[in-house]
């Protein structure tokens, strides 16, 4: 079963249109690209974006952009890319803002949201609304599989 929710750009304290019309947007969001897919990490401040981030990293993912992501859309698709001031640089808490490889332009996959109500042992499949685009998503889990499982899931999918 699918469950498509309306969109919610709202994204910590940054609201924006939710208007189809709407065609780019920095959200306070972090993103990774995992083999040129997209994962677009979204939470409140503190929530762990950077942290889940930096594990994505460790797992082979590259940095898109970490706390403000750029949204567009094109050729239908929804792209993440870094604002200019920050690509290249994430936030690590207790070690300071590292340095790292920035990915550039990638088109998104999914949604992972660190907010949201935590998900059941085999959660239903949801999607949301971006840009007037919908994009798969995932909720927020502290089980130490997560980055792991986020990892396989944009590179093998889900069959359940």
């Amino acid at each position: 079963m699918l469950i498509s929710r309306p969109t919610r750009l709202a994204l910590g304290s940054l609201s924006a249109c939710r208007s189809e019309d709407v065609k780019a947007e920095v959200l306070h969001a972090t993103s990774i690209a995992i083999n040129g897919c997209g994962v677009l990490i979204r939470g409140a401040p503190g929530s762990g974006k950077s942290s889940l981030a930096l594990q994505l990293m460790a797992l082979g993912g590259v940095l898109i952009a970490d706390d403000r992501t750029h949204v567009s859309r094109d050729a239908g698709r929804v792209i993440l890319d870094a604002p200019d001031t920050i690509s290249g640089l994430i936030e690590a808490r207790g070690v300071g803002i590292l340095n790292a490889p920035a990915a550039g332009p990638t088109p998104a996959a999914v949604i992972v949201d660190l907010d949201g109500p935590a998900a059941p042992r085999l959660p239903l499949r949801e999607q949301e609304v971006l840009l007037g685009l919908s994009l798969p998503l995932v909720r927020g889990s502290t089980s130490a599989h997560f980055p792991a499982a986020i990892l396989f899931y944009v590179m093998h999918g889900r069959s359940a």
